[in-house]
């Protein structure tokens, strides 16, 4: 059995579900398929919602309507039948006759996530009844019977090979399931997700409870690029990636692949390929245990950045400084991109200001702080690139008019990230593009 998830781009459109229908049934092979919600429905959903948390009752219903409205149009060009298009729209209305119920209820954040959950719901309930007008036999799956996480918030993975073991068992007769990206459940039994990317991330978790042949990532480009294709004219596939150069890559700015989507795969060894919903022919990227070369692979960056440098003759030596200031960090639960140290200062980034105020005030009694915002973390990624010839000066060659704030090399043998100013961002990704690849 393989998985197969399509995201919001794969589904957005009536015509792309249509090619979605054509491609899970193009093999044999029992599948289950993840769906996303259509492209745009979760911004809409989360303005909604801010809407509705700012007591602005009248611009959530304006919004709500706006979403319906575009709702109802998919509906008459995905499906022709009478009945089943009668059917669509009863599911339309099921679920904003919900988002109506809720502008006249106190808002929570349980209910947030009640309406973060629409967007999928919809987006599978709808290509059900596709399937059904082309008399494609399959089964709906609610991920919300078998997906969810424990009190950490993290995927209680036992429970979910356990449920979805079962509920396939039910069901020997089938050849495709159909089922929900990103939601979930809580501890408490609550509807929740898995984030943003979570839609990835549902997919890797199912792959590896149910021992997946492979987990397929349609989106609209044609696997990783070896740079960002949005910024950079000439970047080409990589054809090849082992599971650590992917989860850097995913990590560190990648946006074909939630950097979560690697390591459910990763443990129960399913391979993952990244393709292309729009050119279905094309190879793609496919992820395995084997890198399948040595060097340099791919270019990323991940911006939002924020260096916090810690300067402190008197302590930095000390036993156990290391430990304060880490402990800091993992009190406010903020993780720690890069770190390097000097005898006299220790720098880290971060890429999430929530608790930065708080922060920075408990270690200054460390020593002098300094912050710089706006910065970018630009990470070139291969097999053993720390130990390929020549690769450090080529590094270093294609981008010595760039300001280089901090270089973390030897933490990793798949990675070397720089730090540069986000206004050097691109050119950054440029040159290193004709540097590294000669592209």
């Amino acid at each position: 059995m393989k998985i197969m998830k399509f995201g919001g781009t794969s589904v957005g459109k009536p015509e792309r579900m249509h090619q979605v229908s054509q491609l899970i049934t193009k093999d044999a092979e029992s599948k289950i398929v993840v769906l996303s919600a259509l492209s745009g429905t979760t911004n809409a959903l989360v303005d909604i919602s801010n809407s509705l948390a700012g007591s602005d009752r009248l611009a959530a219903k304006q919004k709500i309507d706006a979403l319906e409205a575009h709702y109802r149009n998919f509906v008459t060009d995905l499906v022709k039948q009478d009945a089943n298009r009668a059917k669509a729209n009863a599911i339309v209305s099921e679920h904003f006759e919900f988002l109506n119920i809720i502008l006249r209820i106190s808002f929570s954040e349980a209910l947030n996530k009640d309406i973060l959950a629409q967007g999928e719901l919809m987006s599978t309930k709808l290509f059900s009844v596709y399937l059904e007008e082309l008399g494609i036999d399959h089964l709906l799956l609610p991920a919300l019977e078998f997906m969810s996480v424990d009190a950490n918030e993290e995927p209680n993975f036992p429970s979910i090979r356990a449920k979805l073991t079962a509920l396939l068992a039910e069901h020997t007769d089938k050849k495709i399931f159909i089922t929900q990206g990103y939601i979930c459940r809580n501890v408490r039994g609550e509807v929740d997700n898995l984030k943003r990317g979570g839609s990835d991330y549902t997919a890797s978790l199912v792959a590896a409870a149910i021992n997946a042949s492979v987990c397929e990532i349609w989106t609209d480009i044609d696997g990783m690029h070896n740079n960002d294709p949005r910024i950079v004219n000439k970047t080409v596939a990589i054809e090849q990636l082992s599971f650590d150069e992917a989860a850097e890559l995913a990590y560190f700015g990648a946006k074909i692949l939630h950097p979560t989507c690697i390591w459910p795969a990763q443990q129960e060894n399913v391979p993952v390929k990244l393709l292309n919903t729009m050119q279905p022919e094309a190879a793609g990227t496919v992820i395995t245990k084997e890198a399948g070369s040595v060097g340099v692979k791919a270019v990323a960056a991940k911006d939002g950045i924020i260096a916090i440098k810690i300067k402190s003759s008197r302590m930095l030596l000390a036993y156990g400084f290391l430990r304060k200031v880490f402990e800091v960090f993992e009190k406010y639960r903020t993780s720690i991109d890069m770190i390097t140290t000097s005898e006299v200062a220790v720098s880290v980034t971060i890429d999430n200001d929530t608790s930065l105020a708080e922060i920075i005030k408990e270690l200054e009694p460390f020593g002098t702080v300094e912050v710089e915002k706006d910065q970018s973390i630009v990470s070139i990624v291969g097999n053993e690139i720390a130990k390929t010839e020549d690769v450090l000066m080529k590094l270093f060659d294609a981008i010595r008019e760039i300001p280089v704030t901090m270089v973390s090399y030897g933490g990793s043998p798949h990675n070397i990230s720089l730090l540069v100013p986000k206004e050097f961002r691109t050119k950054t990704l440029q040159l290193l593009n004709s540097g590294l690849f000669g592209l």
